[in-house]
């Protein structure tokens, strides 16, 4: 691995899914929740009318009090009417519109959830934890704030500009276009800022990504690089990209600030040319004290949400961004289609599963390079046969398990379960009827037998001690402060390596498949252990067809077959005697191995 390079800026990459009109798109999933944001739009409407009557009542009892006319209850009660009526209208459309900003978000993650569970393993290879949880919290953070904050600033910048607009040119039109000159300035301004915002929020949410990446596998693999004394260099690279977005952030707080500051002062010269024209009307008589200050009334109405411009500016473009990150997701197409149908989606009226498998010239490609994984093979295997998988690092084991429970498709050829090719079973079918036991020994942070029972929550716990009998892994279950009820840690980090495989192994055994696929799950246990768990395994699927990968020969021969893989091409198949005979890789193996 490389040594990060100090001061090197750490270069964002994007996808280019949804550049275009990304804030449109959002509209479909604000409308999913009409009721709550019409509501909220006619009451800010109805708000900024109360608001606005203030003024008026307010000019009245002024000139009443300049003509000497002390009764002024009416426009007194007028004011107090109005206050009382705006803040119940105001704090419910707050209400709502928040509201309905917390159901997009709701909407969103929940989507964006599931189009994850729909990728393979190609997607995963290309994105990481980290940034993906970056656009499923922080990204879906910002789209809420934006339909809910974003539409309170907007509706108030356009219904207090309309609403105040129309009393200035009511009481005084020849002073109303006295404040129009600076608006242009304005516009022109918020116009070059939100370019420059767009760019600067990109950057800081793709370096938030990386931050969240490098803490997730820092703290994930935290056995690993504790015990090979790389603290320095996991600290250097989680410095180098808190840096990098430490000074993204900084930079797009200054352009956020430098207009949060330009866009007051600019608003306010339309301030000072309404001061020195409108106290020339009144003088001239042309225009009544009262209505001057009314009329000042109308001018902060207009200018005050101009001051948040800035604000609005900013969040609109961070909204943005985050909103084409995350339909650069959302369009993605499910990396395994599901539009089989046989077995259906609980898989009640399926037929049982013999499970009889098939590989008619397989080729499977994945990662960066492309390069064939497995080349045109071709393998048939009888319903109940006990196959081990053998060959060097890279000849395409795991790959041969994983496109049979669909993790990943061919790129050419056909598969088949019961003489059914793959993609005519629903998804759900297809892997209830094949358990897979990866080479990783993934737990989840839960306690033990929601571990071991993870498809089944309500399965009867001596289900479970069988299964774990039948993996070597029921003495460990006995041993333990709480049995079954034992928290195993983030990733199982409370157990051994060896314990952790013969957790996941009962995982696969308590399903009973009728095809139960093992990727060298027998690695981190000694033979003594491997020999226990085979006998286990044997007994607990007699009868079902199940697939192992192995490196060692004495644990291959006792399978049906020996299926042997070299560069992704099958160069020998047969029986451990068979196969000594032939010669080639599989013999070299068995006498190193002492078993030949």
């Amino acid at each position: 691995m490389p040594s990060p390079s100090r001061g090197s800026p750490i270069t964002p990459t994007f996808s280019v899914g949804a550049r275009r009109g990304s804030l449109r798109r959002l509209l479909p999933w604000v409308a999913r929740h009409k009721g709550w944001v019409g509501y909220s739009l006619l009451a800010f409407a109805g708000a900024r009318l109360l608001e606005a009557s203030v003024p008026l009542f307010l000019a009245e009892a002024i000139d009443l009090l300049a003509a000497g006319n002390w009764d002024v209850r009416g426009p007194v009660l007028g004011i107090a009417g109005a206050v009382l009526a705006r803040l119940f209208v105001v704090s419910s459309a707050r209400v709502a519109i928040r509201r309905a900003a917390v159901n997009v978000a709701f909407d969103l993650r929940r989507a964006l959830f599931d189009r994850l569970q729909r990728q393979g393993l190609a997607f995963f290879g290309r994105h990481t934890v980290g940034d993906m949880m970056t656009r499923a919290v922080s990204d879906i953070g910002v789209v809420r704030r934006l339909v809910s904050v974003g539409t309170i600033f907007l509706v108030i910048l356009t219904y207090a500009t309309t609403i105040g607009f129309a009393a200035m040119f009511y009481l005084a039109p020849e002073l109303a276009w006295m404040v129009f000159p600076p608006l242009p300035v304005i516009a022109v301004y918020a116009l070059f800022a939100a370019r420059s915002m767009r760019a600067a929020s990109e950057a800081t949410q793709a370096t938030l990504g990386h931050v969240t990446e490098r803490a997730q596998e820092t703290f994930g693999g935290i056995r690993t690089l504790q015990a090979m004394a790389r603290e320095p260099f996991v600290e250097a690279r989680f410095r180098e990209a808190n840096d990098a977005y430490r000074a993204a952030f900084l930079h797009q707080a200054r352009i956020n600030s430098l207009m949060t500051a330009i866009m007051p002062s600019l608003a306010a010269v339309g301030t000072l040319i309404v001061l020195g024209y409108g106290g020339a009307l009144v003088q001239a008589g042309a225009l009544t004290p009262g209505k001057l200050v009314a009329f000042f009334a109308y001018v902060a109405m207009v200018i005050q949400p101009m001051r948040s411009a800035g604000t609005l500016v900013n969040m609109v473009q961070r909204g943005r961004v985050s909103a084409e990150r995350l339909f650069d997701i959302l369009d993605l197409p499910d990396e395994i289609d599901d539009q089989g149908a046989r077995g259906g989606e609980s898989g009640s009226a399926a037929p049982p599963v013999a499970g009889a498998l098939a590989f008619q010239n397989v080729t499977a490609r994945y990662g960066a390079t492309r390069a064939a994984a497995l080349s045109n093979l071709t393998l048939h295997i009888k319903p109940g046969e006990v196959i081990a998988i053998m060959g060097p690092v890279g000849a395409g084991k795991s790959t041969l398990l994983a496109l049979l429970p669909r993790l990943l498709d061919p790129d050419g050829g056909q598969l088949t379960l019961d003489d059914t090719p793959l993609p005519a079973w629903s998804l759900g079918a297809l892997r209830r009827a094949i358990a897979l036991v990866p080479q990783d020994a993934f737990l989840f942070a839960d306690d033990l037998g929601a571990n071991l029972s993870y498809d089944d929550p309500e399965r009867e716990e001596a289900l479970i001690l069988d299964a774990a009998e039948a993996a070597a892994f029921r003495q460990t279950v006995d041993r333990l402060p709480d049995g079954l009820d034992t928290r195993v840690g983030e990733r199982g980090l409370t157990l051994s390596g060896g314990q952790r495989q013969r957790a996941t192994l009962t995982r696969g055994l308590v399903r009973q498949a009728p095809v139960l696929l093992l990727d060298d799950c027998f690695a981190a246990v000694d033979t003594h252990t491997e020999a226990q768990i085979l006998d286990g395994l044997f007994k607990a699927r007699a009868g079902k067809t199940t697939l192992f990968v192995t490196h060692r020969s004495a644990t291959a021969q006792r399978a049906d077959r020996i299926i042997v893989l070299e560069d992704g091409l099958l160069t020998a198949a047969g029986t451990h005697e068979k196969l000594l005979a032939q010669g080639g890789w599989y013999a070299r193996l068995a006498k190193r191995q002492g078993t030949a």
